[in-house]
């Protein structure tokens, strides 16, 4: 009896061990938490945009992840690259065809990130077809370990941010509730500086030549410590001009740093290079063309500013930011920003 007694007590003190350390990995699942955050912001139509990540700065603990919303109808990735990983361009031979991780491309929904594997959504976007209350796509990412982590916009090089991953056993700076009246708040200034910026590109027009239009206008803002927003605007400023037959226009691409193309007629299934019926360069770098007929094709190709220099990097040439094309004949003659034209990034040239 003494040694069934003994034994029963071991096997009860065995159940009492295993129940503490499944209560325990019970305990550390419970205090795990997922965080909500947003990717970009837009007016309606999208005409002002939000380049942002909304917060672009978080503290969580280890264990926790961040579910991030893709609200908008501009092109966004959240992508996590290792140190000292090359950024890829948000786009492959194919346009239209997102890169995401070197040599993985895009990584599951709920992936985890440690600074060893780079994770990236690809590109996401509401989905029109399915209607008004269809719900934004999102993407979770899960942190296993402590440290400060970057992520970044493969289609926007202004749009940073970081994760800062702490031990359990430290107190976590800010709550929920911040980050959300966070997110409000900087999509109300941005959206709004976005829409100031109006006043400011066709200020700039009017001192220069009446042909003059400008292809989009934006600002780099800096709301936190931990990188960089865009707020741009994503219309043709005088999206109507009327010329004389023989006048040339001028397109000018004012954002510090997104795309751009003025392209009139078929769309190219790739806008990022000119079509091949431009003239050769103006000697002042500016892009040109001739257009006869509301019925020709023509792309300007992507109109872009120079990466910001930065130091023990090569030097950058200036970009390509100036279209001209003068016309030769009456007519109406509509084009768009093939990048986006989704937003209502439209105009027209009236010919007389």
């Amino acid at each position: 009896m003494k040694q069934v007694s003994k034994s029963m007590s071991k096997q009860m003190a065995s159940f009492a061990v295993a129940a503490i350390l499944t209560a325990g990995a019970t305990a550390m699942t419970l205090q795990a938490k997922e965080w909500q955050a947003t990717v970009g912001a837009e007016s309606p139509g999208g005409g002002s945009q939000a380049l942002a990540f909304l917060p672009n700065e978080f503290w969580v603990h280890t264990g926790d992840s961040i579910r991030w919303t893709f609200p908008t109808h501009e092109r966004h990735t959240l992508t996590f690259l290792t140190p000292g990983q090359t950024r890829p361009p948000a786009f492959g031979p194919v346009f239209g065809v997102p890169v995401g991780c070197p040599g993985v491309g895009v990584t599951p929904d709920g992936s985890s990130f440690n600074g060893t594997a780079c994770v990236s959504t690809g590109v996401l976007l509401p989905d029109d077809n399915l209607g008004p209350t269809a719900s934004a796509p999102t993407y979770s990412v899960t942190f296993p370990a402590h440290g400060n982590f970057k992520f970044v916009c493969l289609v926007h090089a202004d749009m940073t941010g970081v994760v800062h991953v702490l031990n359990a056993s430290e107190s976590l700076p800010h709550n929920q509730d911040f980050y959300d009246r966070q997110v409000q708040r900087e999509s109300a200034l941005l959206l709004a500086e976005a829409s100031r910026l109006e006043g400011l590109g066709t200020g700039q027009q009017d001192l220069t030549q009446s042909n003059d239009v400008a292809a989009g206008i934006g600002v780099i803002v800096t709301t936190t410590g931990a990188g960089s927003q865009t707020a741009s605007l994503m219309h043709f400023l005088r999206d109507t001009i009327v010329v004389q037959v023989g006048d040339t226009v001028e397109w000018t691409s004012l954002d510090p740093s997104i795309n751009h193309t003025v392209t009139f007629g078929t769309e190219p299934a790739d806008p990022r290079p000119p079509s091949t019926n431009l003239l050769p360069p103006a000697s002042d770098g500016a892009r040109q063309a001739v257009i006869s007929s509301p019925a020709d094709s023509v792309n300007s190709g992507f109109l872009s500013p120079a990466p910001q220099d930065r130091a023990n990097l090569a030097q950058s040439s200036p970009g390509v930011t100036r279209f001209r094309v003068t016309f030769t004949s009456p007519g109406i003659f509509n084009y768009i920003c093939a990048v986006h034209d989704q937003l209502g990034m439209k105009g027209t040239v009236i010919v007389h």
